[in-house]
C-alpha cells in the first residue's frame, strides 16, 4: 500500500456517511439545525436524528457543543512534555490528571513519555501551575511547548474511508482567525457556559441555551457570529470518540523544519485533510522539532502512511520523528469558568 492509497473509490459515500462527515464541520445556530443539515445530505430531519441518536448511544458520538478558542477568551494554554521514570509514570500521570485545567494526558513512545495539555484563566500563572505539577508528579524534566503559531486546528474524521491520505483542504481555523485583544463580556461568559454543554440531539437543540440566556434563537445566532468574527468561537459541531469511530491509532509527526522555512512548510502541512492539528512550537537542546502535525488512522499503517505522505510532498529531507500514544490517561473537553479550577489553585498555590 502506498502513502497516498485509499479505500476503493468505486462506491459513493452513503447519506449516513455524508451526515457524519457534515456534522463535524459545523452545525448552524438556527431553530432546527438538523433539518438544515439533513437536507444537505439527502435525508429527512427524522432520519438524521435517528442516525445521530444511534451513534451517540453506541458511544461513537461523544458530544455536540461549541468549540471555543482558549487564547481569544484570555486563557493561557500549553502542551507540556515531561520525562518520568517508567515505574513512576502511572502515578505521576494520576497527579497530573487531578488538575482541572488538564484536558488531555497521554503516554507516548519517547524519552519524553508524558504529554498533557493544560489551560488556565487570564488571572492565573500558567508556569506556576506547570511547575507545581512537575514537583508533585515526580517528573525528572518538564518542558512547556506552547503554540507559537497555529497553522490549523480542526478534527474531522473521514467516516467514508474513501479519501486519499494526501487529500487537501484549506484549514478552517488558524492563528489568523484569533483576536488576542478581545474583551470578554458577561454575555460571552454566559454563552460559553451554556454552549460548552453537551447539546441534546433533538429537533430544537438550542432551546435550553436560549432560555438560560434570555434570548431568542436569532439573538443567540447574532451573538455567536460576533464571537466567531473575533475568533472566540470556532464553531458548533459534533465530536466523535476516536476509537469508537474506528480511528484507533494516532501519530504526532514532529519535524525539525528550519526557522526560515517554518511559515511556508507549516502552511503546506496544514492543508493535508488528514492533519487535525498543526502548530509551531519552541525547541530545546534535547528537542529540535519546530512543527507538530497530528493525524489519526484506523491502523498504525494508515496513520504512519499519512505522515509519510506529508514527508514525500513537503518535507523531503527534513529530520522528523513519529510519536504515538501508548496509553490514554485523560481526555475531556476543556470547560471554562469551572469552580473546581479555582479550588485546586487555592489548595495548591495559595491565594
Amino acid at each position: 500500500m502506498t502513502a497516498t492509497s485509499s479505500a476503493p473509490e468505486t462506491t459513493l459515500p452513503t447519506a449516513r456517511e455524508q451526515l457524519l462527515n457534515r456534522i463535524q464541520k459545523d452545525i448552524p445556530i438556527v431553530q432546527r439545525p438538523y433539518k438544515v443539515v439533513a437536507e444537505e445530505v439527502g435525508l429527512s430531519e427524522a432520519e438524521a436524528l435517528e442516525i445521530l441518536r444511534e451513534v451517540k448511544a453506541d458511544g461513537v458520538l461523544r458530544q455536540v457543543s461549541a468549540i471555543f478558542d482558549t487564547r481569544t477568551l484570555g486563557y493561557q494554554s500549553s502542551l507540556v512534555a515531561a520525562v518520568h521514570d517508567v515505574d513512576q509514570l502511572d502515578a505521576g500521570a494520576e497527579i497530573v490528571n487531578g488538575h482541572p485545567g488538564v484536558s488531555h494526558n497521554y503516554r507516548r513512545n519517547h524519552d519524553f513519555n508524558l504529554w498533557y495539555t493544560i489551560a488556565v484563566p487570564p488571572e492565573s500563572d500558567l508556569e506556576a501551575h506547570v511547575q507545581k505539577l512537575h514537583e508533585q508528579s515526580g517528573a525528572r524534566l518538564t518542558r512547556l511547548m506552547p503554540t507559537l503559531h497555529l497553522f490549523k486546528i480542526g478534527v474531522e474524521f473521514d467516516m467514508t474511508g474513501k479519501e486519499d491520505w494526501n487529500a487537501k483542504s484549506k484549514p478552517q481555523y488558524t492563528s489568523e482567525q484569533r483576536n488576542i485583544g478581545y474583551v470578554v463580556t458577561d454575555l460571552d461568559r454566559a454563552f460559553v457556559t451554556e454552549f460548552q454543554k453537551d447539546l441534546p440531539v433533538t429537533e430544537e437543540p438550542y432551546a435550553d441555551a436560549c432560555a438560560a440566556l434570555g434570548l431568542d434563537i436569532a439573538e443567540v445566532a447574532a451573538h455567536a457570529e460576533k464571537m466567531k468574527a473575533a475568533g472566540a468561537l470556532r464553531r458548533v459541531s459534533a465530536v466523535f470518540r476516536h476509537q469508537k469511530a474506528g480511528f484507533t491509532f494516532n501519530a504526532m509527526g514532529v519535524w525539525a523544519v528550519p526557522q526560515a522555512d517554518v511559515s511556508e512548510v507549516g502552511r503546506q502541512m496544514a492543508e493535508f485533510k488528514a492533519v487535525s492539528h498543526c502548530y509551531l512550537r519552541p525547541t530545546y537542546p534535547e528537542w529540535p522539532y519546530t512543527i507538530f502535525t497530528m493525524v489519526h488512522g484506523r491502523s498504525k499503517e494508515e496513520a504512519f502512511g499519512k505522515i509519510k505522505a506529508i514527508e514525500d510532498e513537503v518535507a523531503n529531507g527534513v529530520d522528523y520523528d513519529i510519536l504515538y500514544s501508548t496509553k490514554e490517561y485523560k481526555k475531556i473537553r476543556l470547560e471554562f469558568y469551572k469552580p473546581e479550577f479555582y479550588e485546586w489553585e487555592r489548595a495548591n498555590l495559595g491565594g
